[in-house]
């Protein structure tokens, strides 16, 4: 067995190994929303007095919250300790694949997607540290075991040198900082996702007098709804009682806007890296290269999102609306730029 075929392994280990996290934390997930569907029936003990105006169970205590009753300590061991042995299992995956190249692994898609599902796992590990919180352990390693099933099967290469206009240093400081901020900027679109979640439960908890139930229990739908009114009934029914233990929609969004402004750096030096080398390899700093303008309207959705968040005093749901559009750009600009538009920066070896 050669080098190449060892890491080949290994990375297929630590999807296997994130597979069995995955599902560790659908079951703490699964756990917490069974437990909250008994202990916060807010509509179904309604149920009795048909037509009357309900109010949904309003957020735990802090205290309550910290406990967090209903969690499963052993699939929440599961998912730490299968989550720490694929990040194991991949960084040496990715160590032997640049042994096995004779150069930093991060010049074509495969390389650059195990490398960046390693950030965004660590970077998951460092966030739930102290609590876990099984949405976005759900959210991220799902993506992760996706990402990896996809680099192996569509995206794999044998390892092997560069063409002359990758081998630099700059390969690793232009690259390496671009897998980084991809994978923090993952993490950080995860915890949007659940901050949007968490603020229009928060919100049906708030007006809960609004809300009518008829004799089955169950809300009686207002005729002139809007579509928010209709998902924040469906996010503020019994089946997402597992908000009701997750931090608050501003703790959630706090996190996301720490995480982007990282990412958001590292995105900057990318771009500023990127051009150097261009100016480097092709004796100009910007071409218009389909690579480099995506990588540019990226960093403009990032930087709208922080200027509306710290000066313009967007926050909520508009400002997670950004985090969503900016991620989206992030993904298509790896994926659709390298695999279907033809530039410079065509190194996806697929």
């Amino acid at each position: 067995m050669t080098t190449g075929d060892l890491s080949t392994l290994l990375v297929w280990g630590a999807a296997t190994a994130f597979t069995i996290a995955l599902i560790a934390f659908s079951a703490d997930l699964a756990r917490i929303a069974e437990r909250s569907q008994r202990r916060v029936p807010e509509l179904a003990t309604a149920g009795a007095g048909a037509g009357r105006s309900a109010r949904p169970a309003t957020a735990v205590s802090g205290s309550e919250e910290q406990s967090a009753p209903g969690r499963s300590v052993r699939a929440e061991g599961i998912a730490r300790s299968t989550t720490m042995l694929g990040l194991v299992m991949l960084f040496a995956g990715i160590v032997l694949r640049g042994i096995a190249a004779g150069r930093w692994p991060t010049a074509n898609m495969y390389e650059f997607t195990i490398v960046g599902v390693f950030v965004a796992v660590l970077v998951l590990t460092v966030v739930q540290r102290r609590r876990i919180i099984a949405f976005v352990g759900v959210l991220v390693m799902g993506m992760a075991v996706l990402a990896l099933v996809l680099a192996l099967n569509a995206f794999f290469i044998q390892a092997d040198q560069v063409q002359p206009a990758l081998q630099s240093y700059w390969l690793i400081i232009h690259v390496g900082v671009a897998i980084t901020a991809t994978g923090i900027f993952t993490v950080a679109f995860a915890a949007s996702v659940l901050q949007v979640l968490k603020s229009y439960r928060e919100e049906a908890a708030a007006d809960a007098p609004a809300v009518t139930v008829g004799a089955t229990g169950q809300p009686v739908p207002a005729a002139a709804a809007t579509r928010a009114d209709r998902f924040r009934r469906v996010v503020s029914g019994r089946r997402f009682g597992w908000l009701e233990q997750v931090p608050g929609s501003r703790e959630l969004e706090a996190m996301s806007f720490r995480l982007n402004a990282i990412a958001f750096v590292l995105w900057t030096l990318t771009l500023i890296g990127g051009a150097i080398w261009a100016e480097h390899a092709w004796g100009r700093y910007w071409g218009w290269d389909p690579k480099e303008v995506g990588t540019f309207v990226a960093w403009v959705v990032y930087a709208a999102y922080l200027h509306a968040r710290t000066t313009r005093g967007w926050s909520g749901r508009r400002a997670a609306y950004f985090v969503f559009v900016g991620y989206a750009v992030v993904l298509a600009n790896f994926t659709v730029v390298n695999l279907v538009v033809t530039g410079k920066h065509s190194y996806s070896g697929v």
